[in-house]
């Protein structure tokens, strides 16, 4: 999920390198299925984008944190790479800014306080967009949205695969989460088993003590891939999305009084989007495809 002041507690880089390729999901207000694999177009075609003017721009400086694979962290020589690396330098070819773009790699809980001090113009780190936030930064349109999904042990007795199948069955959850919330809104014939974390939630599907959890559709593709879940588990259904419980998705965060980089952010997004490049970097990165 995009990160609220702490690091979003993902697979490390060596899981991710050895599962690349497996994953994602379009924004709703009500539960909304996406069912055709493709990354969601967040950028009507006919839309008209506020112009902007960036001739006075004379350098952007992108901040990220390295703790987000496969949306920034180092590769194997130590260099800067991810997603939204290759991200920000389409965004930056499109401007025509390619040789006055800057990336730098801070913690992910010191982004915040360095782009409002001028250390630099904007982050690409998964920064939840919030209330408090938008009082003092400004953010793009999303350019990903991120879901929420099933896992169902391969032992469950279920009958059919999608999320019909699970009424009146216990689906786990972690407890006080915004899946929970999520699943109790739009799945209202589904009944939840509250978990304490993480951890206890894939122990009750692994174990069968559930037949089926309910979570972070970025978390569990992961898991499901890996040595941890001992091959017992797989996605079920979905994936599924809600801006209401899971947030804006995706943006870039800009401290941008003159409201000067984020229209060129959109402009140069929607661009992206149009033409081929934004999937091109989703299939670079999720091969197999999230959605």
């Amino acid at each position: 999920m995009p990160r609220q002041l702490a690091p979003l507690k993902l697979p490390s880089l060596s899981i991710f390198l050895a599962t690349l390729g497996i994953l994602f999901s379009a924004p709703a207000e009500s539960a909304e299925k996406n069912t055709d694999g493709m990354l969601p177009v967040l950028f009507d075609t006919r839309e008209r984008l506020p112009s902007a003017n960036i001739s006075d721009i004379s350098s952007i400086r992108f901040l990220m944190s390295v703790d987000f694979p496969p949306f920034n962290f180092t590769d194997q020589n130590g260099r800067l790479t991810g997603f939204n690396v290759d991200l920000v330098r389409e965004v930056c070819a499109q401007l025509k800014m390619d040789a006055k773009c800057q990336m730098q790699a801070l913690p992910f809980d010191e982004l915040e306080a360095a782009v409002e001090m001028g250390e630099g113009d904007a982050v690409v780190s998964g920064m939840a967009v919030t209330g408090s936030l938008r009082q003092r930064f400004s953010f793009s349109r999303p350019y990903m949205m991120l879901p929420a999904r099933f896992v169902a042990n391969k032992n469950a007795k279920l009958q059919g695969s999608a999320a019909t199948a699970l009424a009146k069955r216990k689906v786990g959850v972690v407890a006080d989460s915004r899946h929970q919330a999520m699943l109790k809104a739009f799945f209202p014939d589904i009944t939840s088993t509250e978990y304490k974390n993480y951890d206890e939630l894939f122990e009750a599907v692994k174990t069968g003590a559930v037949d089926t959890i309910f979570a972070d559709g970025l978390r569990l593709p992961f898991w499901v891939s890996g040595a941890a879940s001992a091959d017992c588990c797989e996605l079920f259904d979905g994936p599924y999305m809600s801006d209401k419980f899971l947030g804006e998705g995706l943006t870039i965060m800009a401290n941008d009084p003159e409201n000067v980089l984020i229209p060129a952010f959109d402009q140069a997004l929607a661009t992206l989007s149009r033409n081929g490049k934004l999937d091109e970097i989703y299939r670079r990165y999720f091969p197999r495809g999230l959605y």
